[in-house]
């Protein structure tokens, strides 16, 4: 049988009336609690948590106006306003239920009760805390959310003076309701910037709505942009709201803008310049309010002058200009980004990987870097589900060349085949001496011993 009742507590001073609750309800409830003093309530409430309590309204003291039980039971909402509580009493009346129900009861049942309605009373009582557990856990969450959000550059790791640079501009900015075009190489973070202008800005409470320009074809620009009316090209089976109606009021961003071409560049001057657009298939003009962020890793400037891109439009999306400089610029934020990644990846993978040794980071920091923060996050994703240490290695980044001007392709080698190479090369370098083979590797011996053991060396 479900026990579906979860954890009831009963305070009533008839011995008779606890034992004969306790016999009925502990085959529908996981704990069922009695207690014949209502003066041991605090200490009972104070080491364990209950789903529903049944408290009776009348103790020796006073048989029938319920004083004791309206007593206990301010006592009980006081230590927990959340607490489901059901009074019961052989002397109920129409008057003392609805004043029970006033002071905080959830339910009121009268003595002797029916046992089916008193077992579903009790269901729907404990359906009531649960959905009062619920709610409490969806508002912790929303908070820890809208505490999460509004920490400046929350997920934008960094301290260098470039970085610092790149704080101040977005500080700068992010009041105002000025057009930004964030500029950068792939993986420097542009979208993290656009989402910190949106935090910052005097519309963060309104949305944020991100398009990627790059992925939206042209035949389906005007739909996805200015939305359509039912009917209005051949698979329009119902009206869609576009992505400026949905960002009215908020951030729109519009990433890798430079991949637009010209007829669509011009499609978009028109409605930044009038402030409004009209859904294909409808005659209706809709006002849009919207502040713009734009990102892209094309130089828009020398596409200008080759007649790639509009000027009027650059014009228009680029009241404020922040440059992202790339990574092999900021070097000096490589341990704090290594150390953010590894707590990531250690957490997502369930890993006891906890921190990297010094060799492995001057590694990294020798890299160039190619693709940026997204291939050093790649990079350390990799090597947290590869490493079998505490500590992350020079051999966990074994695939990566340290003067490499290209990103290493994970699929062009087999990892096991080109570990087990330079673990070869380096016991032929030292003659087979384990000692020196694993310090060059960034190995403890053990670990060694322990990929020897692996590859049968």
């Amino acid at each position: 049988m479900d026990k579906d009742l979860g954890k009831i507590l009963i305070i009533d001073d008839d011995e008779d009336v606890l034992l004969a609750a306790k016999l009925l309800l502990k085959k529908h409830a996981q704990q069922v609690t009695i207690e014949k003093n209502p003066k041991k309530i605090p200490f009972l409430l104070n080491n364990d948590t209950y789903d529903v309590i049944l408290l009776d309204m009348n103790f020796s003291k006073d048989t029938t106006s319920g004083k004791e039980g309206f007593y206990w039971l301010s006592e009980i909402i006081e230590k927990d306003p959340k607490a489901v509580v059901i009074l019961i009493t052989a002397f109920g009346d129409v008057e003392m239920a609805v004043k029970a129900l006033k002071e905080g009861a959830t339910d009121f049942v009268l003595k002797p009760w029916q046992n089916d309605k008193l077992i579903a009373t009790l269901n729907t009582a404990v359906k009531l805390k649960r959905s009062y557990n619920e709610v409490d856990k969806l508002r912790k969450a929303k908070k820890q959310l809208e505490e999460d959000i509004n920490q400046p550059f929350r997920d934008i790791i960094g301290s260098s003076p470039a970085m610092q640079h790149i704080y101040k501009l977005v500080d700068k900015v992010a009041g105002t309701d000025a057009n930004v075009l964030i500029l950068g190489e792939n993986g420097t973070g542009k979208e993290l910037i656009a989402r910190a202008i949106h935090q910052k800005s005097l519309r963060s409470d309104c949305v944020y709505v991100g398009v990627d320009m790059g992925a939206i074809t042209e035949t389906l620009f005007e739909s996805e942009l200015f939305g359509h009316k039912k009917g209005a090209f051949t698979d329009a089976h119902a009206d869609r709201t576009g992505r400026f109606e949905a960002a009215n009021g908020g951030t729109l961003f519009l990433d890798e803008i430079g991949n637009l071409s010209l007829p669509l560049q011009s499609k978009l001057l028109a409605a930044l310049q009038n402030r409004e657009i009209t859904r294909l298939g409808d005659n209706k003009i809709t006002p849009i309010d919207i502040r713009l962020v734009c990102a892209t890793n094309m130089p828009l400037a020398e596409m200008v002058e080759n007649n790639e891109f509009r000027q009027d439009l650059l014009y228009r999306i680029n009241t404020v200009e922040i440059n992202l400089p790339p990574l092999r610029e900021r070097l000096e934020d490589i341990p704090q980004l290594v150390s953010h990644f590894i707590e990531m990846y250690a957490k997502k993978y369930r890993k006891e990987v906890r921190g990297i040794q010094e060799g492995a980071l001057e590694k990294l920091k020798k890299y160039n870097w190619p693709g940026n923060v997204r291939e050093l996050q790649h990079a350390i994703e990799r090597a947290i589900i590869m490493s079998e240490e505490e500590e992350l290695t020079t051999m966990d980044f074994f695939f990566l060349s340290g003067s490499s001007s290209t990103p290493s392709s994970p699929d062009s080698f087999n990892l096991e085949e080109v570990e087990r190479s330079v673990i070869e090369k380096a016991l032929e370098r030292h003659n087979g001496n384990i000692s020196k083979a694993a310090k060059e590797l960034g190995l403890t011996r053990a670990s060694l011993y322990r990929r020897l053991e692996k590859y049968g060396l």
